[in-house]
């Protein structure tokens, strides 16, 4: 008999992508033991999302046989994102790509010819990288 509260930290690194993009839309609705797996359950608001959590999922486990998962995609693709103090397209490519590298994109998706020149309250659009 599987242990659920041993997958259940197995797999909190993938509850806690999804709980960091709260402020978006996410949402764990549910955990359970399934048989021998555990049941994760979320909401999560555009594919942009979805891909970094299942970035999470793969780093918990490659395989995830142990996982019965159920994340929707409430939203399209993309993810808008709106500027705070102290942001650049550097920290908004660390937060939704996992890597700070892809601000381009996400400069070119959001027609900043500039990416340097970017205002607080602006609006960007973080777009699905492949």
């Amino acid at each position: 008999m599987a242990d659920f509260q041993a997958l259940q930290a197995k797999y909190a690194p993938v509850v806690e992508v999804i709980k960091s993009f709260e402020a978006y839309g996410s949402k764990v609705t549910g955990e359970e033991l399934v048989g021998e797996q555990y049941h994760l359950m979320a909401d999560v608001p555009s594919q942009v999302v979805l891909n970094r959590v299942w970035d999470a999922i793969k780093s918990v486990d490659p395989t995830f046989a142990d996982l019965k998962h159920e994340i929707t995609n409430t939203g399209g693709q993309e993810q808008s994102y709106t500027i705070v103090a102290g942001d650049n397209l550097s920290k908004v490519s660390k937060l939704f790509y996992g890597s700070a590298n892809h601000y381009e994109a996400i400069a070119q998706a959001s027609g900043i010819a500039d990416a340097n020149k970017i205002q607080v309250g602006q609006t960007v659009t973080v777009p699905v990288i492949s």
